[in-house]
């Protein structure tokens, strides 16, 4: 063997060294698949956690406002429907609902005989926060609603009437 095993290592030596070589591989193979398949770490689902927070921190108050901007219209637009409503009524009957007869008069009949209602469908609908909180009157022969708003009572700033904006608390 000799000098020419020096030069030209023999099979054993460079399959040993292959194999070591194969081993190291196929074992950090392994340990990268392992890591894979066994989910998240810690500092990722923080970091997936922060970015989430801060996402709804800029985007739920933006949204938050929207939805009560959104029950305000509907409030106005409720009252609109009332007064289209009272005028079929007034044609029928010759005049508004007294105050005292109330909205109640679109659904039954008041003892006028021009009545041909019911003018509404159902019940007297609830306000967009789900109160009966309309109030209807006559002003100069002419019918007047005010919604409470958002806070329920009458009186304050944020009442909705056709004909105002509502101030916000």
């Amino acid at each position: 063997h000799g000098a020419a095993d020096l030069l030209n290592p023999g099979i054993d030596q460079v399959g040993n060294e292959r194999s070591k070589d194969m081993k190291a591989i196929s074992t950090r193979t392994q340990q990268i698949g392992r890591r894979a398949s066994g989910g998240f770490t810690l500092v990722e689902m923080l970091l997936v956690l922060v970015i989430l927070a801060t996402l709804a921190a800029i985007v739920v108050p933006k949204m938050a406002g929207r939805g009560q901007q959104a029950k305000i219209t509907a409030a106005g637009t409720q009252i609109e429907n009332f007064k289209s409503v009272l005028d079929a009524f007034s044609k029928d009957c010759g005049r508004y609902p007294t105050a005292q007869e109330g909205l109640g008069a679109l659904i039954k009949n008041p003892g006028l005989p021009g009545w041909k209602g019911p003018y509404l469908s159902g019940d007297i609908p609830l306000d967009p926060w789900g109160t009966q909180a309309y109030r209807y009157d006559l002003q100069d022969g002419r019918p007047h609603f005010v919604c409470a708003g958002p806070d329920g009572k009458f009186n304050t700033p944020d009442d909705i009437a056709a004909d105002s904006t509502p101030q916000m608390p």
